[in-house]
């Protein structure tokens, strides 16, 4: 089969293939992230979880994203600690949207067979991590990573998702300035 579009004839395997990979770059997480310029970031060694208002998972999920945040603030040498006088204070926020995923279903070689398409609803959640001076009392580093949270995961699939996006997230953290 052929489908036609300006004028021009395009097989279907190739509009097949197009889509299949078009998903695959949707399924992706996605993280961003910003700072304040002319921050010192060499000043930060310690830092404590504060709450921020707005959107918060269950005491579980809460607990696998302060593990999966330590774990890479460890590493780059930062130390969790109580104490009002932590050089950074670290809050974050969660929210969770369904959108609609299509996949294929059938056989489809060389533009021949049969196929179709299906849909279902999956969860797609977004964790938003802050960081604020509390001598300024300014935010300093904001970032976002989307594709991170699935409520309706396991413990071990939560992780090792969470896991990943963190070490994305926080991969150039202390951001480098120029």
């Amino acid at each position: 089969m052929r489908v036609r579009q300006n004028g021009k004839f395009f097989s279907s395997a190739l509009v097949a293939a197009l889509l299949l990979v078009t998903a695959g770059t949707l399924a992706a997480q996605d993280v961003r992230y910003n700072f304040m310029p002319k921050t010192d970031f060499s000043k930060y060694r310690t830092y404590k979880w504060v709450s921020i208002r707005g959107a918060h998972p269950d005491q579980i999920m809460d607990a696998e994203i302060k593990q999966s945040v330590d774990s890479q603030l460890a590493s780059k040498g930062m130390t969790k600690t109580d104490s009002d006088k932590a050089d950074l204070y670290i809050g974050y926020q969660t929210a969770v949207n369904q959108e609609t995923q299509w996949d294929a279903v059938g056989s489809r070689a060389f533009g021949m067979g049969s196929g179709s398409w299906t849909s279902s609803t999956i969860s797609v959640g977004t964790l938003v991590l802050d960081m604020y001076d509390p001598g300024t009392k300014q935010l300093v580093w904001t970032g976002q990573a989307t594709k991170t949270i699935d409520p309706s995961a396991n413990h071990g699939k939560n992780m090792k998702n969470l896991d990943k996006s963190m070490a994305k997230l926080l991969k150039n953290y202390p951001p480098k300035q120029k």
